[in-house]
């Protein structure tokens, strides 16, 4: 009997990471366990992606993405995307998206190109290589403003890409609420955390920082002690 097909999957998480928090990373596990528990998926790589764009309370993209580098320099599959943070202009979130799927491809025909025998050619052509967007349901509830997306944008995540969101705090998993997560269900994979936190605490993490409270166990050691060393956040 043919083995079912297994798409390799790699999340994407794109946001101001501001600072990264503990969080942050826990995202990627939950939707490791969800998407593999399925059967039909293989998640391969999680991808951190800061925002390069300059705001109110934004701390420059250097820093975030030595601070992502630093929180993720342990990890055997996360790792950090500095393409969209080194751009000179502010990047839709869809060229992100396909930024890191041609790069994925790249990746997969080299290897296809590599390895000659039988067997792992079959296994390759298995594996069907998908970038799917990382996020919080806030953020999937904001493709929901009016004129806030483009609406030929939210049709491409849909098609070739999908969202994986991790549910807040008294949000109902599985729950379809509004005609847009209605509409683009196929393409949704809603991840419930059994554990309550709160990914868009970075603002209540920076005024602890401002005062000279303690933030550990909040952040990764290693991006505590680098804002310390830089003097991050105290303005």
């Amino acid at each position: 009997m043919e083995r079912p097909s297994v798409t390799s999957v790699v999340l994407l998480a794109c946001g101001s990471f501001n600072p990264i928090t503990n969080m942050h990373l826990r995202m990627f596990e939950l939707a490791r366990d969800h998407l593999e528990d399925k059967g039909q998926y293989k998640v391969v790589r999680g991808i951190i992606s800061p925002v390069g764009y300059k705001k109110e309370g934004l701390i420059e993209a250097s820093h975030r993405r030595e601070m992502a580098r630093l929180a993720t320099e342990n990890s055997d599959w996360i790792t950090l995307g500095s393409w969209e943070s080194s751009q000179p202009k502010c990047v839709e979130r869809v060229e992100v998206l396909r930024h890191h799927y041609e790069k994925e491809l790249k990746t997969q025909q080299n290897r296809v190109e590599m390895d000659f025998s039988e067997a792992s050619s079959h296994q390759n052509r298995r594996e069907v290589s998908r970038v799917m967007l990382l996020c919080g349901t806030d953020v999937l509830e904001s493709f929901e403003v009016r004129n806030l997306w483009k609406q030929e944008h939210i049709d491409e995540i849909a098609g070739s890409y999908g969202w994986v969101a991790i549910a807040r705090t008294g949000f109902k998993p599985n729950k379809f609420k509004s005609d847009f997560q209605w509409k683009y269900r196929r393409s949704i994979h809603l991840v419930h955390e059994w554990v309550a936190n709160d990914t868009s605490c970075t603002g209540d993490v920076r005024l602890a920082l401002r005062r000279g409270q303690s933030v550990r166990y909040l952040l990764p050691d290693a991006v505590v002690t680098y804002i310390q060393q830089n003097d991050l956040y105290i303005a």
